[in-house]
């Protein structure tokens, strides 16, 4: 039962979990990574990565975490001082090493130290984007999975380029406007790494929000053919029925 606890007491979560079946690790590299998380202790481990390339690794497990039916854990590998994350189901041999050790020091939970991981994995493409709206607004399209999303500094931003709607005043005091005030629009640099472009100009479009792509050249060529299509899809009309 302790171990159980162990795993509860490990465990985080990124979201609700996906449509889709989980990749259930197994359970003895569950328990194992779990309670050595728990009391902090040094863990080795036999991994093989998505590339079929098998290592073996020493780990100071800080966290386990479950992304999109996935299971993760976190922690910082003593030999070089940097932070790794590894898929349970890649991870085919575990055990707890003797010794325990100092807890991290403050920063981002584990749960954000995956989302960051996959939003900066090495893919083909890294796109670099101007957005205007929220934070808030933003991530409804482009998840902290997806992208990282950084406010710029004074000189490098940008008016928007649409006015703002005019708020109710809500009286004298003019009252009605402060929710609004409260999370301002303001201009945002977002950057993905992806393997392909063809899915982004849909996307950003569902944005309805100003934007201006930084890189690459090639995303700026398929927004504009996407605008055109639906352009051209604006202007059609058909026959009416006989």
């Amino acid at each position: 039962a302790h171990r159980l606890d162990a795993v509860l007491d490990s465990l985080t979560f990124t979201g609700p979990p996906g449509p889709g079946p989980s990749a259930a690790p197994d359970a003895g590299v569950l328990l194992t990574v779990a309670d050595a998380v728990r009391h902090r202790r040094p863990l080795s481990i036999r991994y093989t990565d998505r590339r079929g390339r098998h290592s073996e690794r020493t780990l100071h497990a800080d966290g386990l975490v479950v992304h999109s039916g996935r299971w993760y854990v976190t922690g910082t590998d003593p030999g070089i001082g940097e932070e790794r994350t590894f898929r349970l189901d890649g991870i085919t041999g575990a055990r707890t090493l003797p010794g325990t050790f100092e807890a991290p020091a403050a920063g981002p939970e584990p749960a954000e130290r995956v989302l960051t991981g996959f939003a900066t994995a090495a893919y083909r493409h890294e796109v670099v984007l101007r957005v205007h709206g929220t934070v808030a607004r933003i991530r409804t399209r482009l998840p902290a999975s997806v992208a990282t999303v950084a406010e710029l500094p004074d000189g490098a931003r940008e008016p928007a380029s649409r006015e703002a709607a005019p708020a109710d005043s809500g009286g004298e005091d003019g009252a009605g406007g402060e929710e609004a005030d409260l999370v301002p629009e303001r201009w945002y640099r977002v950057t993905l790494r992806v393997e392909r472009l063809d899915w982004l100009p849909p996307v950003l479009a569902s944005l309805d929000l100003p934007f201006a792509v930084e890189r690459p050249g090639e995303l700026r060529h398929l927004v504009a053919a996407f605008a055109d299509r639906l352009a051209e899809s604006a202007r059609r009309t058909l026959p009416g029925p006989p």
